[in-house]
């Protein structure tokens, strides 16, 4: 592979013209990859930059991407800090991949290896990059619907050095504080957050509260050997507990998870000449200690994963280059399992990836990206993937982008391991898929208008399935078995994202997305018995609209903002046997207004749920009616 990668590069340096890109702005489109301007990139992507994520409502950051990004889809299992997940055109959150600072987020010890924006909070992070569609050309296993790009702020991000108090509904407590700053060749930045609510109930048949407690430091450190060789290092610790409700109606329950992650990346880059060079240690550990309903009995997991990697990309000019990847992933978990002797067992595996990625500019007025990875894994042995991007630039004001790719999912360890569920392990094959989506970009400065839209299609096949039933075809009596299924996945549909700008007082945002889903999978149970009043995928809205009003008044900002959500499909749970049911539509109105005191402090209030819309975003869980939260923050 490599070899053929060494022929087309000698045959670029020697081929490919000098052009100059007349884009000015630059940003990071993927986290440890390479730096692109957004007017160049075929991918669909969105951004959050740190101006609205401080504007968050409620500061998690789950909710945040959900209230400002298209295509995004939230929903939480009760209250802050209850089990929360992002989904990306409408496909299970298994598909969505979630990187801080470059380091995979998700839980190897958890059942799909899902990542859950529980405990992250927009406190410290600088931007956050969306990427849709397939994506595992660069991203590898599980980016069939995208990934999710974190940064955190560090020496040279802005509004460094704070400090902020709020109190709210349920008494919510909420203080940050942070500090960076750069002298000589070093740079720092130092950040603290600490949460605390009573909560509501996480089920609806009680009125019990679930309390949510979250700490979250983060340290990032550089040092500039030279103007070319810089290390940087971040650690993030998060210590959260949170109360919860087992699926059982009527009982009030003392269910409990303490949890304790760490996040740490360390990355050497090294600039010579035409080349950037790039070493990429990355840790991620968790650990939740798990009490039941009544505090009798406790259960130890820890999930945990390091990554090595290797990344050089070679500058032909501004719009031509070459990017080279080897990455190398280790995952370990713990399964308290009935099935073994060994009541803790313990089980790991390993990924072993290639890839390059070429952006070419071969006319003027158009930008190509094509990549091709390899991944082995240690199991289900060699999958590549590719990817095709497309982006025509009428002028600097308009841009037509298209995205073409495939993308893999291996199973998770306990798809592998837990209990008896695969009795030959390799014939459990990667879940795969195909996607393509066409957009148009267009600003219009004279009206203020910035508008975005996007067609989309993905399909997926080969799902990883545990049905109650599934026995492997009678060869496995006493249990459930993990193995692929025959239904197909199918999503696709249209997104529009815009912002206008009435006055300059008034600016208008608005993301719309229409998801046309089916779910073949539900057909591969023989024994289904929920009615199938639906076959779409499990809390995929058909529409779903946010728009956002944010007014200047002197010293005073208001956001007005709306979600629209149309009704959706759940399989219930253990009280109605897992049969289907359908939550209905609802729409949540919200009003944040800020005040600045000086140039350096400000008060807020903010208004949530203003006509107190009952609704649910899963079966039988709560989520909160009208509540309130006033807070102070200066800068210094």
């Amino acid at each position: 592979m490599f070899k053929f990668l060494f022929v087309i590069f000698l045959i670029l340096q020697k081929s490919i013209s000098l052009s100059i890109s007349s884009e000015v702005p630059i940003i990071v489109i993927s986290a440890g990859k390479s730096l692109q301007s957004k007017g160049t990139v075929g991918t669909d992507i969105e951004i959050l930059d740190s101006k609205i994520l401080k504007e968050s409502s409620i500061g998690q950051l789950g909710e945040a991407i959900s209230d400002n990004i298209s295509g995004a889809n939230f929903s939480a299992q009760g209250g802050v800090g209850t089990n929360s997940i992002i989904q990306l055109r409408g496909l299970p959150k298994r598909y969505t991949n979630v990187y801080l600072d470059g380091v995979k987020l998700s839980d190897p010890s958890s059942p799909d290896n899902a990542f859950y924006f529980n405990s992250l909070t927009t406190q410290s992070i600088d931007s956050v990059e969306i990427l849709k569609g397939n994506q595992s050309s660069l991203y590898g296993s599980g980016t069939l619907g995208g990934a999710i790009n974190i940064f955190s702020k560090n020496a040279f991000s802005q509004d460094l050095n704070n400090i902020g108090i709020s109190y709210g509904s349920n008494n919510t407590k909420n203080l940050e504080m942070s500090y960076g700053d750069k002298i000589n060749k070093n740079e720092y930045y130092f950040a603290f957050n600490k949460y605390l609510t009573d909560g509501i109930s996480a089920m609806s048949d009680n009125s019990e509260k679930d309390s949510f407690r979250n700490s979250n430091t983060y340290l990032n450190y550089g040092y500039n050997f030279t103007e070319n060789f810089k290390i940087q290092n971040g650690l993030r610790v998060i210590n959260s507990s949170i109360n919860y409700d087992e699926v059982t109606a009527g009982r009030s329950d003392k269910n409990k998870s303490n949890n304790n992650e760490y996040i740490y990346n360390l990355t050497l880059s090294n600039k010579i000449e035409n080349f950037n060079h790039k070493l990429i240690y990355g840790k991620y550990y968790i650990n939740r200690e798990v009490l039941n309903y009544d505090n009798t009995k406790t259960e130890n997991y820890y999930g945990e994963r390091d990554s090595l990697n290797y990344l050089t990309e070679y500058n032909f000019n501004i719009d031509n280059r070459l990017v080279i990847g080897l990455e190398n992933e280790f995952d370990r978990a713990n399964f308290p399992t009935w099935a073994t002797d060994d009541k803790n067992k313990e089980t790991n595996s390993a990924i072993y990836s290639q890839f390059f990625d070429f952006e070419l500019r071969p006319f003027e007025k158009l930008y190509t990206t094509f990549g091709i990875r390899n991944d082995i894994h240690e199991v289900a042995g060699d999958y590549k993937t590719a990817r095709l991007t497309f982006a025509y630039k009428q002028d600097n004001l308009s841009k037509i982008r298209s995205s073409l790719g495939t993308g893999i999912r291996f199973g998770s360890l306990n798809d592998y391991y837990y209990d008896t569920n695969v009795k030959n392990k390799k014939d459990l094959k990667p879940e795969k898929s195909k996607s393509i989506d066409l957009g148009f970009d267009k600003n219009i400065p004279e009206l203020g208008l910035n508008l975005s839209a996007t067609l989309f299609f993905t399909k997926y096949t080969d799902n990883i399935s545990n049905w109650k039933n599934n026995t492997d075809g009678g060869r496995n009596p006493d249990g459930y078995v993990i193995q692929n299924s025959n239904g197909e996945v199918r999503s696709r549909g249209f997104e529009i994202s815009s912002s206008y700008k009435i006055s300059n007082d008034i600016n208008l945002k608005l993301n719309y997305t229409y998801t046309n889903a089916y779910d073949g999978e539900d057909f591969d149970d023989p024994n289904y018995s929920g009615g199938r009043v639906d076959t779409k995928p499990v809390r995929v809205p058909e529409n779903l609209l946010n728009i956002k009003l944010d007014k200047n008044t002197g010293n005073l900002n208001s956001i007005i903002s709306l979600k629209y959500q149309s009704s959706t499909r759940d399989y219930g749970n253990a009280n109605n046997d897992y049969k289907d049911v359908i939550l209905p539509s609802f729409k949540v109105f919200n009003i944040t207004n800020s005040y600045k005191l000086s140039d350096d402090t400000k008060i807020y209030f903010n208004i949530m749920n203003i006509f107190d819309e009952k609704y649910s975003q899963a079966y039988q869980y709560s989520t909160y009616g009208r509540n309130f939260n006033i807070g102070f923050k200066k800068n210094f």
